[in-house]
């Protein structure tokens, strides 16, 4: 039987609640983490990703992800000084790679990283979800935020579902909303003012779309051939959500986005974090087909699920509930795996992590990150191991 996917935990550092000990105990091997510390734009030191390398080890386990080495706005916004810290992004990839640790996952998300507009949405077994409720989102960006040119991005219906939102949301409720999309920027633990997210959202004025795509493809031919020659994996996380919000473009929604990307800078170095759930918040993505026709691009796997609803909101499911046929993706990815063995690659363990888990059972006495709770994501992660089990069994018994 060919080889299991690495099992990889999320960890945030010395400071994360959920403690390295505690990872070793769910069955994962492997730790997905960032120098959380250090600004959008500077250069990671050797001497801090060897540091940090050490702690890990020391706790039996290995760093096999980098996520994120966030991208500075300014190579967003092809601002004048993007190339200066597209050198140093390079810098930094050239030291992770000194560090032995060759994958990274990255997003393009303008402002914002994941947006959610419930950070503590109750599930009716009393279990704590994340959710993306488009009437409050609107409700914000045309009634809080006051977005200049807001309206016409929504329909008559839209603008009355919000201003009902609001309506009936007490203060509390209102300043809740205000936090989650406020909570600060990738890389920073900031706390942003409305105007001072205004004046984010004003540097993306002049950028559509087509402009986002290209400014990510000017990145991707600048960085790709130093990845490369340094052995390292560049893998770009989808959309979350995976359509605009707030007037910001999205490039890394679709199949076609993806597409897009691979295509941008041909290479083994130049590939995709496959995440379930920022993927599976489209209906119109088909996910198992994605796996099929992209798998070889493939570095990093995100699993999880969401279950959609018919005005674009969303939740966080169980990993195996949800609106994605998990068994199906699961089912491509293994069968990626068998390729890539028949094809004599060395990368048949792709890293795969559980994501996004509730909060359940004493999960709710620690203070952890929005979506990474101990126990939940130790419930998704034994599933999702079940699952590549049994399926890996269903695929090939006959030929043991």
């Amino acid at each position: 039987m060919i080889n299991n996917l690495k099992q990889t935990f999320r960890w945030f550092g010395p400071a994360d609640p959920v403690t390295l000990q505690a990872i070793t105990q769910t069955g994962a091997t492997g730790i997905v983490t960032a120098l959380y510390h250090i600004a959008s734009g500077e250069v990671w030191p050797l001497d801090e990703i060897l540091q940090r390398k050490q702690i890990i080890e020391q706790a039996g386990l290995t760093w096999d992800v980098v996520e994120s080495v966030n991208i500075h706005e300014a190579i967003k916004t092809a601002g004048s000084d993007r190339d200066r810290y597209i050198n140093n992004y390079i810098a930094t990839i050239k030291n992770l790679s000194s560090a032995g640790i060759n994958i990274i996952c990255y997003n393009f998300m303008p402002v914002l990283d994941w947006t959610r507009t419930d950070l503590d949405f109750r599930l009716n077994n009393g279990a704590s979800a994340l959710r993306y409720d488009a009437k409050a989102l609107v409700a914000f960006d045309l009634y809080i935020l006051e977005r200049e040119g807001a309206l016409k991005d929504y329909s008559k219906e839209q603008q009355a579902a919000a201003k009902g939102y609001l309506a009936g949301i007490t203060a509390e409720q209102k300043q809740q909303l205000i936090n989650n999309l406020l909570a600060g920027l990738p890389g920073t633990n900031k706390t942003l003012t409305i105007p001072e997210f205004n004046s984010y959202l004003q540097r993306y004025a002049n950028v559509d779309a087509v402009a986002l795509k290209s400014n990510l493809q000017y990145f991707l031919r600048a960085i790709v051939p130093h990845a490369e020659e340094a052995g390292v994996k560049m893998c770009i996380h989808p959309d979350d959500p995976p359509f605009p919000i707030l007037g910001l473009p999205r490039v890394v929604s679709t199949e076609k986005d993806l597409e897009d990307v691979v295509n941008a800078s041909p290479s083994p170095s130049n590939g995709i974090t496959f995440c379930s759930g920022s993927l599976g918040a489209r209906g119109d993505n088909d996910l198992p087909g994605i796996v099929d026709r992209l798998g070889t691009h493939i570095h990093f796997l995100h699993l999880r699920n969401v279950q959609r609803e018919a005005d674009g909101s969303f939740y966080e499911a169980e990993h195996l509930g949800g609106n994605t046929d998990m068994y199906a993706v699961m089912k491509n990815i293994i069968i990626e795996q068998k390729k890539r063995e028949d094809a004599g690659r060395t990368d048949i363990a792709i890293p795969m992590r559980p994501d996004h888990g509730h909060k359940i059972l004493d999960d709710f006495r620690y203070n952890t990150y929005h979506g990474y709770s101990a126990i939940g994501r130790l419930k998704g992660l034994a599933e999702l191991r079940g699952l590549e089990l049994g399926t890996k069994r269903a695929l090939f018994e006959k030929e043991d």
